[in-house]
């Protein structure tokens, strides 16, 4: 059935939905975001997969870190606990700085950058940051305490996620969390839907996934690793 709103009504409700919208955004939390991480080692994708350092990893982490699979799904999956996001902060961009990936710089601005903890029954395993147009940020995470995956999959559309790079990175404030030493892997990767992107995301895991994924690399590992 039209609608029998007047000119007014429709300028009305498109100030309110436009004003709703920025109180959402505003409602983000303004923390402090952490800087991001030393690479002491890193790599594009196809420089891992046709390098030693792709073969050095072991079988279950190569499926961690290069599979194309959800990592808080494996995180969920591995411990049998759910993964709770800890929102560290979620912030407008102007540009993105030199140490974020490169395909940041494919995304359409304005931007939003978000950095999360990911924890699984009281440990924390993983942190992730992510950088998102603030129009499709505000489509995708409705809920900001809810894993990635579990948004962009909840109506059911096709997804498709490509790995971009793998490194060797450390922190102080990733080995206080953790509570052990780096360095610590990390990967970086893009989100498509209908061969656009729609995000890039940066995961960075702790070593305390090798209590179930057993150690990351096989004997023969070099020290650059």
């Amino acid at each position: 059935m039209p609608s029998t709103s007047t000119p007014s009504e429709a300028q009305a409700q498109a100030r309110t939905q436009a004003q709703d919208q920025a109180a959402r955004l505003a409602a983000i939390t303004p923390e402090r975001l952490y800087p991001a991480p030393t690479p002491l080692w890193q790599a594009s994708f196809a420089e891992v997969e046709a390098a030693s350092a792709g073969q050095q990893l072991s079988g279950a982490w190569k499926l961690l870190l290069l599979g194309d699979g959800s990592p808080t799904r494996h995180l969920q999956l591995l411990t049998g606990s759910p993964v709770e996001v800890e929102v560290i902060a979620m912030t407008p961009l102007i540009r993105p700085d030199g140490a974020a990936p490169a395909e940041v710089a494919e995304l359409q601005p304005p931007l939003l950058h978000r950095q999360v903890w990911l924890n699984c029954g009281g440990q924390t395993l993983g942190w992730a940051e992510s950088w998102w147009n603030r129009r499709e940020a505000e489509d995708h995470l409705r809920d900001r305490h809810q894993p990635i995956w579990r948004s962009l999959t909840s109506g059911r559309t096709e997804q498709f996620r490509e790995v971009d790079g793998l490194a060797r990175v450390s922190a102080p404030w990733l080995e206080e969390r953790f509570g052990q030493p780096g360095p610590y892997w990390s990967r970086h990767y893009r989100f498509f839907r209908q061969g656009r992107e729609l995000t890039v995301i940066r995961e960075v895991f702790s070593p305390r996934l090798e209590s179930w994924l057993g150690a990351a690399a096989e004997p023969q590992t070099g020290p650059d690793l």
